[in-house]
């Protein structure tokens, strides 16, 4: 796999709960409790943003919604950091697991007013053809979404990504499609701590033993079969898997397996605290 990094204290990672969303066909993220089912004909969603942190730097993976949601803001990542006693000026790199508005919404806010980038100090990776895509649209969204994008490619230390790329020798970047055209796998391995995340892909703790294909997939046959080669590689070399959008244990390992009831799933306890 990727070289190992000679560094002798652990990596440690940690969900940053932004909070449970019901969001119907509007495709607005309206705010409930984790344990509330979501309205009628919605879909559940809870966000998870990840910090990793390490001796030499300071990683985000996906970034939350910032200010597109009901009750949402850029304030709230910054809070959560905060408590890990991370500043915004520290996050050195922004892994985006793909281009949705609830994985990159963070990335700027306008709080005071006008769009500021909420790292500054931060480099943006991002699969370079689909940035091309998203940008080359005359709209991202809607006018205010399309007017964040733009805000970001000016002003943002941006950086593309190949389909297999290794930006650190920690960390390594693929393209798996399924959930978006370019939707991209993080593997980080240090030599101490092993993570993934591979953005809605594989999202959340339920998805581990279902096969099933979503109609909100770009191509629903490749998620399914993109799931089952991450868990496979996941489980054989002892990754923590981190579920972006899990309501209860966005940190989880899958600690066994057999053919009749699949893998078995071990929780990890994190601080999800709203």
């Amino acid at each position: 796999m990727q070289t190992q990094s000679n560094s002798t204290t652990t990596s440690r990672a940690y969900p940053l709960y932004e909070g449970t969303f019901s969001v119907g066909t509007d495709k607005k993220f309206n705010r409930i409790d984790r344990d509330d089912p979501p309205a009628k004909g919605a879909l559940k969603i809870s966000l998870n943003p990840f910090l990793i942190k390490t001796e030499e730097r300071n990683y985000l993976i996906d970034v939350g919604i910032g200010d597109f949601g009901e009750d949402t803001s850029t304030e709230t990542i910054k809070e959560n950091l905060a408590a890990h006693d991370v500043a915004d000026f520290e996050i050195t790199d922004i892994i985006c697991s793909h281009l949705h508005y609830d994985h990159i919404g963070g990335l700027a806010g306008r709080s005071s007013g006008f769009w500021e980038l909420t790292f500054p100090d931060a480099r943006l990776w991002v699969s370079g053809k689909d940035w091309e895509k998203a940008t080359g649209k005359d709209t991202y969204y809607d006018d205010e979404k399309t007017q964040f994008l733009h805000f970001i490619d000016a002003r943002a230390d941006l950086h593309f990504l190949e389909d297999q790329d290794q930006p650190y020798p920690e960390l390594t970047v693929e393209k798996i499609g399924g959930h978006t055209e370019f939707s991209q796998v993080i593997w980080f391995d240090d030599g101490h701590a092993r993570y993934m995340m591979a953005g809605d892909v594989l999202a959340v703790r339920g998805e581990v033993n279902r096969k099933f294909a979503a109609k909100y997939d770009y191509d629903p046959d490749r998620s399914m079969e993109a799931r089952k080669e991450l868990l496979k590689k996941a489980y054989q070399e002892e990754y923590t898997i981190m579920g972006y959008h899990d309501s209860h244990y966005p940190l989880f390992r899958l600690s066994d397996y057999n053919e009749k009831q699949g893998y078995v799933i071990e929780n990890i306890e994190a601080d999800v605290s709203s």
